[in-house]
């Protein structure tokens, strides 16, 4: 088995924090092994919230093996002078958001994998 090559951002995540900001990355999909939309913050000091925010989204392709959008949270990171990196291991959850695209409290009728888990 050919060991695949690890992101420049995974690379970085893996050096743990070298101070603020801090970019957070976080892979949604319809199930744990797509990720659909990749959501990118960046905190600029401790026990904030993201200040900015930024989503991409493929429904096509698995958005981590996607290179245009791979660039483009390069990019974003890269942009906002990034000292650390903390991204999920894998899909947290679903890509559509509660209270926009379905009710608050009920389940995304799109990801019927995701209902009733604790993520």
């Amino acid at each position: 088995m050919i060991p695949r090559k690890l992101s420049p951002l995974t690379k970085r995540s893996r050096r743990g924090f070298r101070g603020y900001p801090v970019a957070t990355i976080a892979f949604y999909g319809p199930d744990r092994d797509t990720a659909a939309k990749v959501a990118v913050g960046i905190v600029h000091r401790e026990d904030a919230e993201p200040e900015i925010m930024r989503r991409w989204n493929n429904s096509e392709r698995d958005v981590r093996r996607d290179v245009t959008i791979n660039r483009e949270v390069i990019a974003f990171v890269e942009g906002h002078h990034v000292k650390s990196v903390v991204m999920s291991d894998g899909v947290i959850g679903c890509p559509h958001e509660e209270g926009t695209d379905y009710p608050e409290g009920g389940v995304c009728p799109k990801c019927p994998f995701w209902a009733g888990r604790d993520r």
